[in-house]
């Protein structure tokens, strides 16, 4: 560079710098934001800080960014010891957008010829960029494969575990139940839990709950209370919206709240309840006085407890290897994860975390049997 351009030359490259980490920290907050949503990633605190759901800030990403950019300037020191670990890194991000655009461009049913001839055509060239690039393994190009291996680990971990547990979750006609809640809430032989017992389910119809709310409150240990509040939250694309409905299923033992929060609104649930007890008691639909004669009388509200429940897989039940090291794999990707009482901003001192078995009908081959 000659002398008299040092200084524009200078400008110039700040600028550039600049430009492009606000690129890579942008496309990172939308890309892990969009992995949340679609579940391929462990569920982290997504900040919307404007009207435009694609605009986000996640700070999990950011303090991330921070930390590993601070690393790697530490151990390659400088920018021509990068040379290997980035252009294996450019290399496979070209083959992985061939890949996506091509699966992308046959499923909106565009010519498969043409498809065809576009990814045979890109994967010769970046194939032979990347047989070319192999030789920098190891001049740090392993830092490369080392950070893909982790990310396709977390991500592996999460979706397929999730998937692997979902495919045993089931729903339950929750009218079946109406005269066991009726019976239970009265029933002074088993020991309260809770005046209000407050369950967050994630069945969208009216009529139907998850079995291991059934199984929480009457199987694993019977949870007697005076009311029981079952609390859905339906996120929608509507940035500001904030509304809820009640179903009285039976009235003063059995309500439904469902809340209607758009993307931009924080989902501070304790809050809304509060909420929405205070305008239910406005119109003379309950009352939150507590049901203990000691306490009533000095004016005392009702307590609340709120369970939030997560299912295990039985270890009586036999999983093949790969599912074993998908559960496992699911098991570390979750410390990641911020929990459901943060998530939802609960109260966490009146809040129980329980585990429930993940219901599996297995095939007896052989009964034990019994000896006289």
């Amino acid at each position: 560079m000659p002398k008299w351009f040092l200084l524009p030359g200078i400008l110039i490259s700040t600028a550039a710098a600049i430009i492009a980490s606000q690129a890579l920290i942008s496309g990172s907050y939308t890309l892990l934001s969009e992995a949340v949503s679609l579940n391929f990633w462990p569920k982290i605190r997504i900040l919307h800080q404007t009207f435009v759901q694609g605009q986000v800030y996640v700070p999990f990403v950011n303090w991330f960014l921070w930390i590993t950019c601070s690393l790697v300037v530490f151990f390659f020191r400088e920018s021509a010891n990068m040379e290997a670990a980035y252009g294996l890194a450019i290399t496979i991000t070209m083959i992985m957008t061939t890949l996506l655009l091509s699966y992308y461009s046959y499923q909106r049913g565009w010519n498969r010829r043409l498809v065809l001839l576009m990814l045979v055509g890109y994967l010769i060239i970046e194939g032979n960029f990347l047989i070319a690039n192999l030789h920098k393994f190891r001049y740090e190009g392993w830092f490369t494969l080392l950070l893909a291996s982790l990310y396709f680990i977390i991500m592996f971990g999460w979706y397929f575990g999730r998937k692997l547990k979902n495919r045993y979750v089931t729903f339950t006609d929750l009218y079946k139940y109406i005269d066991l809640f009726k019976d239970l809430s009265k029933d002074n032989s088993v020991p309260k839990t809770a005046t209000n017992l407050v369950y967050i389910i994630r069945a969208n119809r009216q009529d139907q709950v998850e079995s291991k709310v059934i199984y929480s409150i009457f199987q694993k240990q019977p949870k007697r209370a005076d009311t029981y509040w079952f609390l859905h939250v339906d996120w929608i694309d509507e940035p500001d919206r904030i509304d809820y409905q009640v179903n009285q299923i039976i009235p003063g033992v059995l309500i439904r709240v469902d809340f209607h929060i758009g993307f931009k609104v924080e989902p501070k649930i304790n809050l809304y309840f509060k909420e929405v007890l205070e305008d239910m008691l406005a119109e003379g639909e309950i009352k939150l006085e507590s049901t203990f004669d000691s306490l009533r009388k000095h004016s005392m509200p009702a307590d609340f407890r709120y369970i939030l429940i997560d299912r295990i897989m039985p270890r009586d039940y036999k999983l093949s290897g790969i599912e074993n090291v998908t559960l496992a794999l699911h098991s570390l990707s979750r410390l990641l994860c911020i929990s459901d009482v943060k998530a939802l901003q609960l109260d966490s001192a009146n809040t129980i975390e329980e585990q429930v078995p993940i219901t599996i009908d297995q095939p007896v081959k052989t009964r034990i049997s019994r000896l006289k």
